[in-house]
């Protein structure tokens, strides 16, 4: 057993969106819980989840996730769920606020960045609060991530 003061942070990574961090300005993140229903949850411990085309939006003062893709679970027949159905975002009170607020007077967008299962294996979502890229923003983070990687070729070379 562990002692008690080191505690590890155990995060499965289901599914991930990785252009959301070339396509926008990531400004800040929040953690969300996800309402599942169980063949939602045995689907995304498969690990076929696909969150890389959909958002999130404010409706009546909630947080909804709108056009991701969970596979139906194929054992369980008639109980099956809708693939792409809306899914609503557990936050706090505060958290929707500055969320509302984010969107509505600054023009930001709600991405979903991840979905992981947590150390006590509740799926969360990582959502960020993001501003969208101009093309000469989108040209620059590309120059930048290739001078790193050749900085880093050269650098091992040398040594």
């Amino acid at each position: 057993m562990a002692p008690k003061g080191s505690q590890r942070v155990v995060k499965k990574v289901v599914a991930e969106n990785r252009k959301a961090r070339f396509n926008y300005e990531i400004i800040d993140t929040y953690e969300a819980g996800l309402v599942l229903m169980g063949t939602e949850v045995k689907s995304l411990r498969e690990g076929k989840a696909n969150i890389a085309e959909s958002y999130a939006s404010d409706e009546d003062g909630e947080i909804w996730l709108i056009n991701s893709y969970l596979p139906e679970y194929l054992q369980a027949n008639r109980f099956n769920h809708e693939p792409r159905r809306r899914r609503k975002l557990l936050l706090s009170g505060r958290e929707i606020h500055r969320l509302r607020i984010g969107i509505n007077r600054e023009g930001m967008t709600l991405i979903p960045l991840k979905i992981y299962f947590n150390d006590r294996g509740r799926a969360k979502m990582e959502l960020a609060l993001a501003k969208g890229k101009k093309l000469h923003d989108k040209r620059e983070t590309e120059k930048e991530r290739d001078w790193n990687r050749q900085k880093g070729r050269l650098l091992r070379e040398n040594s």
